[in-house]
C-alpha cells in the first residue's frame, strides 16, 4: 500500500509538469526533493516515478482519491501534498489551468469542506 501512496502522490505532483508540458529536466530536482521530504523517496526512485508518469496515461482523480482514503485521518500530510503541489505550480509560469487543477485536486483530497480543522 505504501508504494501505491507514493505513486499517487508522485502522480499528483507530476501532473502539473505534464499538463503544462514543462521541461522535465528542469523540474526534476524540485520533484525529487519534494518526494524525499515527506514520502522518503530517494532520488532514483523519484526520477523513476516522474519518468514513468510522463509516459503513461492516468486518472488524476483516481490518484487523488487514493491519497484521500489512505490519509483520511492525517489532514496534515494531505495539506503537505497540496503545499508541495503549489511549489511545483510556482516553480514556473503560473496559468489559470494550473489553478483549476490545484482546486480540483484540493476538492478531492478535502471533500465537503473538510479543508478546515474541526
Amino acid at each position: 500500500m505504501e508504494q501505491k501512496i507514493k505513486k499517487s502522490v508522485a502522480t499528483i505532483l507530476a501532473h502539473i509538469i505534464k499538463v503544462d508540458k514543462r521541461d522535465v529536466a528542469k523540474e526534476t530536482p524540485l520533484f525529487c526533493r519534494l518526494m524525499d521530504q515527506d514520502f522518503g523517496c530517494d532520488k532514483g526512485e523519484a526520477e523513476q516515478f516522474l519518468n514513468a508518469i510522463m509516459d503513461e496515461d492516468y486518472d488524476i482523480e483516481e490518484h487523488a482519491a487514493l491519497v484521500r482514503e489512505a490519509l483520511k485521518d492525517d489532514k496534515y500530510t494531505k495539506y503537505k501534498v497540496l503545499d508541495q503541489l503549489n511549489q511545483i505550480i510556482c516553480s514556473d509560469a503560473i496559468n489559470d489551468k494550473d489553478y483549476e487543477e490545484f482546486l480540483r485536486i484540493r476538492e478531492i483530497l478535502f471533500p465537503d469542506d473538510q479543508l478546515y480543522c474541526n
